[in-house]
Parts: C-alpha cells; structure tokens; sequence
C-alpha cells in the first residue's frame, strides 16, 4: 500500500509530528511563560520591599516595575539573537536552547540574596537575571509557533499556532495558583523565604520541557530550505530590510492585548494592595480565573479564524477590551471580592480573543526564511512599547492624576492602535506566504 510522502515523512509519520510538536508547543512555552510571570506578579506582591528597600512606596514601586520593564526591553534582543540561530541552524535547538536559558535564570532568580544581605548587588543582580528571562522569552515564541504552524496544515493553522498561545494563560495560571499555595503555607515567611520556593521550581519544570521538546523534529519546510540551500546567511538584517513593514504593523497590532492584559492582571494587584488596602489572596484568585477563561477562549476563537476571518475576530476582540475599559476600575474601586474578580475575569476576555489568531497572523505575514526571525521581532518589539512599560505607565498615571480613569483611556487608545494596524496589514502580504507555504507542501506532498 502506497503512503503519501510529506519530505522525508509518511501520513502516518507526519499526524504523530504534529501531536508531538503541539503538546510540545503548549508545555514549553506554559514553562516559559511560568518562569516570565513569577517576576511580574512578585514585582507587586514582594520585590519592593525585598530589592528596592530605601525608597518611598511609590518610587519602591515605580523601581520594582521598572526592573519588570526591563525583561520586556530584553525580548527583541532574544528575538535577533535565537530568530538568527532558528532561520539558520533550526527551530528545535533553538527552542531547547530557551528553554535552558529562561529556567536557568529562573532559578538563580529564587536563590538572589535580597538588598538587606549584599546591599546594591542584589537589585543589580535582579535586574541582570530578569533580562536573561526576557532575553529567553524573545526566542521562545517565535520559534514555537513557527514550528507549529509549519507542522500543521493550512486549514489548522489558526488552531495549531493557538498551542503556543496557551502557554501564557497555563504558564499564568500555574505560577499564580503556586504563589497562592506558598502563601497559605508559608504565612508570614512568604515575605522572607516563601517567595523562593515557585522560582526554584522551575527546576523540575525545565527537565519536562526538555524531554518533551528532544523528541521532535524540525518542520519538513526548514529541512527543504536547508537542502535547496536557501539558508539566508543574515536573517535579522534582512527581515528588516525587506519586511519593516509587516513588523511594525505586527507590534502595534499586539497592543490591543499587551497592554491590557499586563493592566489586568499586575497592576491591578499593586492598585489593589497598596491603593485600596485590600487582601492580596483576592485578586491572585482573580487571575487564576482569568487564566482559566482564557484556555477556552484562546483555542475556540484561533479555531474560529480559521473558518471565518483572523482579522475580524482580531478587530471584534479590539472592541469588546475599549467596551470594557472603564467598568473594570468601576468594578475593582467597589472592594467588593466577587465583583473584583468578576471584572479581572471579563476583562481577560477581549484580549483572548484576539491572542488566539494573532500566531497564524503574524506568522502568515512572513515569508519561510525569514519567519522565526520576523515573526519574533514583530511580536517582541510589541512587548517593549506595549506590555513592559504598561504597569509602569499606569503606576505614573494614577500617580500623577489620582484617578484610574486616565488608565482606562490608555487603554482604548492602544486598542484603536491595533485595530488599525491590523486593518493595514495587507491581505495579499499573508496570501503570498500562504501560497509560498502551500507550494511548498504541494511538492512535498509528490515527494516520495
């Protein structure tokens, strides 16, 4: 009996790819995503105090937020460095390879003596550390949804690059539901020694992700770029030579979910802590059913885009996050814990919604050899003018206003933002790689 070929790879061969690269996909990247949001969520909860010890609470809070900042402005430099290595050597090493980087720097994160031990060191240290962190997560992504997407066929291609995405809410959920844990064991000691614990976790999670990720395989595509030697020897300079465009557009696109989710989920804890004197246990519980809307709502509206339209589903996402902008601080300023959380859940609904397609959608927008790297600048450089600097932002607008309101307009105006960035991208840019892709298959397909 005669199988159909695809490269090197039967049928057969090829569906056990794709699961393998999927649950890959979404254990990988919940690893690193794990690792990322510790830093964010104890840059409210404790690193004031611990690194940042001699200023007043609002400075404390403004140096704890910067630091978390920097991880951000860390990412693009992930992004070059691994989107160079993963358009030219391959995307499973390279993803192996963040893997290590981010839980290592993890780690050392959970075992830093803090300022009261070595002084300026310590913040000094942090900082150094948290930007290895983003440095890891600039290579993560791109190379994640790169592969799966390059694994899957063209009418999953929304579904499959949405693996990636669940990472976050998987890698949110499980650090918020640890923190939570070590809170209510350690007590009093979280604010000393507790804080540790989730960090030097991430020691067990790093051998799982490894075993998980060195048994895939690189797409069939890269494999067939490297044997026609279409390798490009600079992959960065030129996806920035030919493709600014389609970068650009892709970061501001992202804003819509960026800046809202990193509002909704970190600063609203320090808002919530240290502006309404409320118990901290409620609004890390408010996260966690976040996290959880968030894994049905990820996959079911990626699966939608494809079936109807990204770009719809994108702008509809847009829409619903300007809809509820304010009644999020009108919900929160009650100190009421059900209508708290409550509105941290409806909130993460807008921002989903257009998390779900946006992989197929920046990853369509690139050509094969340049699309680890395009792809991770794109979606990087969005995480330095977007999701880094949003809790920071926000901390100076309340400070400066006394008011959450300016928060909210901060928020429809990077949603405007994205609806038109998205409106920009140019059809035919995802249709010429659509077609290049489905050339491509095509010929692997008679391959045998």
């Amino acid at each position: 009996m005669n199988q159909v070929k695809t490269g090197e790879h039967s049928e057969k061969e090829r569906r056990k790819q794709v699961k393998k690269v999927a649950v890959a996909s979404v254990v990988g990247t919940s690893i690193e995503w794990y690792d990322f949001f510790l830093y964010g969520t104890m840059s409210a909860l404790v690193f004031p105090k611990l690194f940042f010890p001699q200023a007043d609470p609002f400075i404390n809070i403004l140096q704890s937020f910067t630091v978390f900042f920097l991880g951000f402005l860390a990412r693009p430099i992930g992004a070059m460095i691994f989107g160079h290595f993963g358009d030219r050597i391959g995307r499973k090493a390279t993803l192996v390879t963040t893997l290590m980087f981010m839980g290592i720097s993890t780690v050392l994160i959970g075992l830093l003596p803090t300022y009261e031990s070595i002084g300026m060191a310590a913040p000094i240290l942090l900082i150094l550390l948290r930007m290895c962190q983003g440095i890891g997560v600039g290579g993560e992504w791109g190379g994640s949804v790169v592969l799966s997407t390059e694994w899957s066929s063209k009418k999953r291609r929304g579904l499959m690059g949405s693996m990636t995405q669940l990472g976050v809410p998987i890698g949110l959920l499980t650090s918020t539901l640890i923190i939570t844990l070590c809170i209510q064991l350690t007590g009093s000691g979280f604010d000393s020694w507790g804080w540790r614990i989730p960090f030097i976790l991430s020691a067990v999670l790093i051998g799982v992700g490894l075993y998980i990720r060195l048994g895939i395989m690189d797409s069939p595509q890269f494999t067939r770029l490297k044997q026609e030697n279409r390798i490009v020897d600079r992959p960065v300079l030129e996806a920035l030579k030919k493709h600014p465009k389609e970068i650009v557009l892709t970061a501001c696109a992202r804003l819509v979910e960026q800046v809202p989710f990193y509002i909704f989920t970190t600063f609203v804890i320090t808002y919530g802590t240290e502006e309404l004197k409320l118990d901290k246990q409620i609004f890390t519980n408010g996260v966690m059913v976040a996290a959880c809307i968030e894994l049905f709502v990820i996959p079911y509206f990626a699966h939608l885009s494809d079936r109807v339209n990204r770009k719809k589903i994108y702008i509809l996402g847009s829409l619903l996050t300007i809809v509820f902008a304010f009644p999020f601080f009108m919900m929160i300023d009650t100190g009421n814990p059900v209508f708290i959380i409550l509105a941290i859940a409806l909130s993460i609904i807008g921002p989903a919604m257009a998390y779900g397609p946006q992989a197929a959608l920046i990853v369509e927008s690139f050509p094969i050899h340049l699309r680890y790297t395009g792809s991770s600048l794109g979606f990087h450089f969005a995480s330095v003018i977007g999701g880094g600097i949003a809790p920071l932002f926000s901390a100076y607008l309340f400070h400066k206003y006394g008011s959450t309101n300016q928060i909210s307009v901060y928020i429809i105006v990077v949603c405007i933002i994205s609806i038109i960035s998205v409106s920009m991208l140019k059809k035919n840019t995802a249709e010429n790689a659509e077609e290049r892709m489905e050339s491509v298959q095509q010929n692997l397909s008679n391959y045998s």
